[in-house]
C-alpha cells in the first residue's frame, strides 16, 4: 500500500490520495485551528473500522445469499481526556433489512471483529468496541 499526503491549505488541510488516485481530505479539528474542510484522522480510524467491518459483515452475508438492501452504520466514538487522547470507546450501531436474520447478522458482524477486520486488529486492544442491530 501506498500513500501520498499533500498539504493544499494552511495550517492542516490535507488530501489523501491512494495508488489509484482516489482522494480524501484531512483537516484537524476545529479546537487546534482546523477549518472543517475534511475529516479528522480520528474520524477517518473510526470509518476505517465501521468500513473494513462492513465489508466483512457483507461478504459473510453474501456467502450465504443475504443481499441486504438497507445497510448503514453509526458510529459513536469516545476518546480519552488526555494528551495522547486515544479511543476509549466505540460504539457501532448497524441498520439493516428487518427481513434479515438477527442472528446470522450478530454472527456476521461478530466474526468481523473477532477474526477477520484488519483494522480492529490494528487498534489498541484495549478499546471497547460494543455494537448493536437496529431493523429498518
Amino acid at each position: 500500500m501506498k500513500l501520498e499526503l499533500n498539504r493544499i491549505e494552511k495550517p492542516y488541510v490535507f488530501e489523501l490520495e491512494n495508488e489509484n488516485s482516489a482522494i480524501c481530505k484531512i483537516d484537524s479539528s476545529k479546537d487546534i485551528g482546523g477549518k472543517n474542510k475534511g475529516l479528522t484522522p480520528m474520524e477517518l480510524l473510526a470509518g476505517a473500522l465501521a468500513a473494513c467491518i462492513s465489508i466483512d459483515v457483507l461478504m459473510i452475508l453474501n456467502k450465504q445469499h443475504i443481499e441486504p438492501k438497507k445497510y448503514a452504520i453509526s458510529v459513536d466514538a469516545t476518546k480519552k481526556n488526555s494528551v495522547p487522547s486515544p479511543f476509549e470507546k466505540i460504539h457501532l450501531v448497524f441498520s439493516i433489512d428487518a427481513e434479515i436474520d438477527l442472528l446470522k447478522v450478530e454472527r456476521a458482524i461478530q466474526l468481523s471483529i473477532d477474526k477477520y477486520c484488519s483494522v480492529k486488529a490494528s487498534l489498541n486492544p484495549e478499546i471497547k468496541i460494543s455494537y448493536e442491530v437496529i431493523f429498518l
